[in-house]
């Protein structure tokens, strides 16, 4: 399991027309995440990824009569495919913003499928930008990240919200959650994790304690979880505030079958519930594949469970204090056989 790029566009950054290229010695963090998506393979990534862009064209297309003369914001609109979507259902005026150079060949693509005067594309910080309009009737944005929150764009979205959407105005997706659930993988975490104890004789297990750290990014067997799922965090578009993405979700899982747990599985699922013909998909394994994939943290030590065991614990995540696209994210959970406990454990994770 490998850390991938992130999986949405940018709309939160200063203005790459209103300065002189930075040298990489001048470049930060954030430019090096805005710059990342001037590269078309990213966004190829993202478009083949039929799971996210069809369940944004069904939600669109198939509830035209909200789209039909409405203003619409795209936030973070990367090549223009939502924009487009938007239009095509009727909105009066698409208003894409987006920081990454991508926005200059987006417009040559607004323009060659005839919808220029139609969609009018900024770049800039969404912040920053100076829209045509005081306020929007709905806001679409592809937002989310890893673990829903690594590397969003949620906080972007929510300015947006607050400062252009009209009262009753809508969100597409409007709903978003994150899960959980046990996991067995120990081949794999043998391979990427255990590996580093003997390295041709050498002991390398200063690198194990930093691989341990990292959230692995990756497909999952289904097979491969153990418990049942928990829901650790629940996010609705129309009330949630920036201070609300530092949370502390409870989980309390059930072991289904006799084996070893080497880690927890994450993923989420997103809901398009503003719209009269509701879309969802989710992200986790028993479901098609999307680009997200799933995101794995081993435990520092295996444990054999048993059927009926119970695995209790909270998962805290907050963004990294240097870097507020990184998040930091603490494991504190318990393993217990009817009234004993058979283990607990307490881990750091850094997702960067």
């Amino acid at each position: 399991m490998s850390q991938q790029k992130p999986s949405k566009s940018a709309a939160s950054a200063a203005p790459a027309d209103a300065a002189a290229p930075k040298t990489i010695e001048e470049m930060s963090a954030a430019d090096y995440y805005f710059d990342s998506y001037s590269h078309f393979g990213i966004h190829e990534e993202m478009l083949k990824d039929e799971v996210r862009t069809m369940s944004y064209r069904n939600a669109i297309l198939h509830n035209k009569h909200l789209f039909k003369n409405k203003v619409v914001l795209d936030v973070g609109c990367g090549t223009g495919i939502l924009s487009m979507f938007a239009s095509q259902a009727g909105a009066k005026l698409v208003i894409g913003v987006d920081m990454s150079n991508i926005i200059h060949t987006a417009r040559q693509i607004v323009k060659d499928n005839g919808f220029e005067g139609k969609i009018v594309l900024l770049q800039g910080k969404m912040e920053e930008v100076v829209l045509p309009v005081d306020k929007v009737d709905i806001i679409i944005s592809e937002w989310m990240g890893y673990f829903l929150l690594y590397e969003s764009m949620l906080d972007t979205v929510l300015y947006a919200r607050d400062k252009y959407l009209v009262p009753n105005g809508l969100i597409f997706p409007d709903r978003t959650t994150i899960h959980i659930a046990g996991l067995e993988d120990s081949e794999y975490k043998e391979d990427k994790i255990n590996y580093w104890d003997n390295v041709y004789g050498f002991n390398y297990s200063t690198i194990k304690q930093k691989a341990l750290r990292e959230p692995l990014v990756d497909t999952v067997d289904p097979k491969a979880e153990i418990t049942n799922h928990a829901t650790i965090m629940d996010i609705d578009l129309y009330k949630v505030t920036v201070e609300d993405l530092a949370f502390k979700g409870n989980f309390s899982l059930s072991v289904r079958r006799d084996d070893y747990l080497n880690g927890f599985v994450c993923w989420f699922d997103t809901w398009f519930n503003g719209s009269h013909k509701p879309v969802y998909f989710s992200t986790g394994a028993h479901h098609k594949y999307t680009h997200w994939k799933q995101t794995v943290f081993y435990t520092k030590e295996d444990q054999a469970v048993r059927t009926g065991d119970a695995i209790q614990g909270t998962v805290t995540c907050k963004p990294n204090a240097k870097n507020r696209r990184d998040l930091d994210i603490d494991f504190d959970w318990k393993l217990t056989r009817g009234d004993k406990l058979i283990y607990s454990e307490e881990q750091s994770y850094h997702m960067c």
